[in-house]
């Protein structure tokens, strides 16, 4: 018997649900451990509270000596919650979020007193030792200095015992070595942009902000079961397993009652999501087994993405406290869905206008379709830089799975709403009569509202789609920070609304064209040339990938295609007049994700290896030794007439002898392999021969393992098996 095996079962099955009582109204606990406004006035002098508001509204520097009375009013803050330590919270480019620790505890020079420090040089800037973090080769080891610095614009939060404060990450020379900065500049643009155009419509808008609402799936697997596989533990997916008799075919899990294990756990982490502020609203049961989704209230972008990385963390932790382990992995399981992170993005003013959502006037649905067509534009122009945003090894085995939207990128508006483009496709160019005018904004812009709320119809297979009063980039990873794709997202746009600025000044300078009629031309030529991008079909067919190229537009199926983009000239160019990313942080960050790349499918290649001879040939050998001395006992018994007795014993012999053979000839061809790409030193084209040489070997050594799992005795197979992994509660 598999004793690692059948002791996780024993240990899931025989498991109580861990007990929780939430400690009351969640109105009461938001926020609590986080240095919001609230705390700001109780524990910040009034220039303190000043110097910080004017950071986080109006991106103002905080001068140095202010800084230290914020530092203080935040140390005695922290201090009456039982805090005994802070650190810089960052995002580096490893995925995933960094923290070094530091005591308040100080002594005096010699030692003979004590007591806690904290000022406002420790609050503005650090120097973690940043040798081992990527950095695209923007600096050498040796030059290990790199720097955090606080940023205001997300309040600094308690997390255990520990005072966070969310920072940026650059290098000695500013370059930029996290994902939160870049996101920081592309929002700044943005504003800026979108700022300019709302003018046309409300001069007394003075600020725009992006904010995003994500939606995170994830699946939840008991600690022991998930300990039981070595790669779920090294790779956070299954690289073997035979599919389960029941996947998802009944859709009996999803939106079902969610079980008591998984509800606990999840109350849990709503209590600890409350203390922190992040404002989790929404939790039910996803497609497939042992699936499920949360997502939050809109956000203000940088802070959701914040909170999104810090959840990420707290699922974790609180996951253990519940002997669960969380799977982020876009695709754990075969045969069943995968994960994404759906980003619902939109756009809102000062004045409390959302830029995606129609309103009572012509004047409010003109602003309406300039955001909602020069967004369209933005996609249409940057398709391939928007796919590379989303590319990563665990992403590939999800998109276009006929479960999440295809490789293409394509945007989705809805049959009423193309009517619309349509209608505004017709205008006459240059200056309206009076009938036109009238018929436009009575006819057309001013029944959009009524438009929007027939329009319910939501295409799942659309990677970017219109949903009512946003967008919703559907193709965004279940691992993945937000920030790769809202940078790119809001810098593309922020381009696109400032050359509409341009274009619509033009006419208005130009050829004496009123405002109206200004952008009322320049919108029609938008729409004649993105006809490309839209598309109301099933994205999984494949005629849709037929009429895609006929289209023009790209289909990088896999990382090592779709990442070639980032370093295109035209997106370097548009970066850098963007003032979001220079040419070497561009760089950087596609050196990074090729070699993360390459050395993902390198572990999980590894490890495969290793289980497939260590694990799976052992075992088999092992049975077909006893399926053999059973030959044996019957040609004892029967003599010459045993083979028609032993006929379906010596078949499974034979058969697993072809697996067993199956599975060593293909490790070994993909070893040597590996060996000859890793000897490359184009990173571009090492990733390219693992993503086509490499990768190829995981289907067929997977084949014959799944089929002498099937073959070999359930009672000494030693991986946990899809149905104890997908249903046990």
């Amino acid at each position: 018997m598999s004793t690692l095996r059948f002791q996780a079962l024993h240990d899931a099955t025989h498991r109580e649900p861990s007990k929780f009582e939430e400690s009351g109204k969640k109105s009461l606990l938001f926020g609590q451990n986080v240095f919001n406004q609230a705390s700001m006035k109780q524990f910040l002098t009034s220039d303190a509270y000043k110097g910080v508001q004017d950071a986080m509204q109006y991106g103002k520097k905080i001068d140095r000596n202010l800084a230290d009375y914020i530092a203080m009013g935040m140390k005695e803050w922290a201090l009456s919650k039982g805090v005994t330590h802070y650190t810089h919270w960052f995002q580096p480019l490893t995925g995933t979020t960094a923290e070094k620790h530091d005591a308040f505890f100080e002594t005096s020079y010699d030692g003979l007193e004590s007591f806690e420090k904290f000022g406002g040089a420790q609050l503005v800037q650090q120097e973690p030792d940043a040798s081992s973090f990527p950095n695209g080769g923007i600096r050498n080891t040796f030059e290990a200095r790199g720097y955090t610095a606080w940023d205001p614009t997300s309040p600094a939060f308690i997390f255990g015992t520990t005072l966070c404060i969310p920072t940026v990450f650059i290098s000695y020379t500013g370059e930029a070595l996290d994902y939160k900065t870049p996101l920081l500049r592309a929002l700044s643009a943005l504003d800026d942009a979108a700022t300019d155009v709302c003018k046309y419509f409300d001069k007394n808008v003075k600020k725009v902000t992006a904010t995003l609402g994500w939606e995170q799936e994830y699946f939840l697997i008991d600690k022991a079961l998930a300990n039981s596989r070595p790669d779920i533990l090294v790779t956070g997916r299954t690289l073997l397993g035979h599919t389960s008799a029941k996947g998802q075919q009944l859709d009996d899990h999803y939106f079902g009652s969610i079980p008591t294990r998984a509800l606990n756990y999840m109350r849990e982490l709503e209590q600890e999501c409350m203390l922190l502020g992040i404002p989790v609203k929404t939790r039910h049961n996803e497609v497939a087994p042992n699936q499920f989704e949360l997502a939050p209230i809109f956000e203000e972008t940088n802070l959701a993405v914040d909170h999104n990385s810090l959840l990420m963390d707290v699922m974790q932790k609180i996951a253990e406290r519940h002997h669960f382990k969380v799977l982020f992995h876009e695709k754990p399981f075969k045969g069943v869905n995968g994960s994404g992170k759906h980003n619902n993005w939109s756009l809102a003013t000062d004045t409390g206008v959302n830029l995606l959502s129609p309103g009572k006037t012509p004047m409010s649905n003109l602003q309406f379709l300039s955001f909602f067509i020069n967004t369209i534009k933005a996609v249409n122009d940057n398709e391939a830089l928007l796919r590379a945003t989303i590319a990563t090894a665990s992403n590939d085995h999800r998109l276009g799975a006929n479960e999440a939207p295809p490789a293409i990128i394509s945007v989705f508006i809805g049959e009423q709403l193309t009517k619309v483009l349509n209608n505004l496709e017709t205008v006459s160019d240059g200056k309206l009569s009076p009938e036109e005018k009238t018929d436009l904004k009575l006819n057309v812009v001013g029944k959009i509202p009524d438009v929007l709320l027939d329009n319910t119809d939501r295409n799942r297979t659309s990677p970017f789609a219109f949903t009512g009063n946003k967008w919703e980039f559907r193709a965004v990873g279940s691992t993945a920070n937000c920030a790769n794709a809202m940078t790119t997202l809001n810098a593309i746009v922020a381009k696109q609304l400032k050359d509409f600025k341009i274009a619509v000044d033009a006419l208005i300078d130009g050829k004496k064209l009123k405002k109206d009629e200004a952008i009322f031309n320049v919108l029609r030529e938008y729409i004649k040339s993105t006809k490309s991008i839209l598309f109301e079909g099933d994205g999984y067919s494949d005629e849709w990938e037929v009429e895609a190229i006929k289209r023009g537009l790209s289909n990088s199926k896999t990382t090592p295609t779709a990442l070639k983009a980032k370093i295109d000239p035209r997106v370097i160019a548009l970066y850098g007049e963007m003032n979001i990313m220079n040419h070497v942080e561009v760089h950087a960050r596609y050196e990074i994700e090729i070699e993360e790349y390459t050395k993902k499918i390198q572990i999980e290649a590894r490890v495969l290896g290793d289980i497939a001879r260590n694990h799976i040939i052992p075992t088999a050998i092992k049975y077909q030794n006893t399926l053999i001395e059973n030959v044996r006992g019957l040609k004892e018994i029967f003599g010459d007439d045993f083979e028609k007795t032993a006929a379906e014993q010596i078949i499974l012999i034979k058969q697993i002898s072809k697996h067993i053979e199956g599975i060593n000839r293909n490790v070994a061809e993909m070893i040597a392999i590996r060996k000859e790409a890793n000897l490359l030193t184009d990173a571009q084209k090492m990733a390219e021969m693992y993503c086509d040489k490499v990768i190829p070997f995981f289907d067929e050594i997977r084949r014959h393992c799944d089929k002498l799992e099937l073959l070999v005795d359930d009672e000494i197979w030693p991986l946990t098996k899809y149905r104890e992994l997908l249903f046990t509660r």
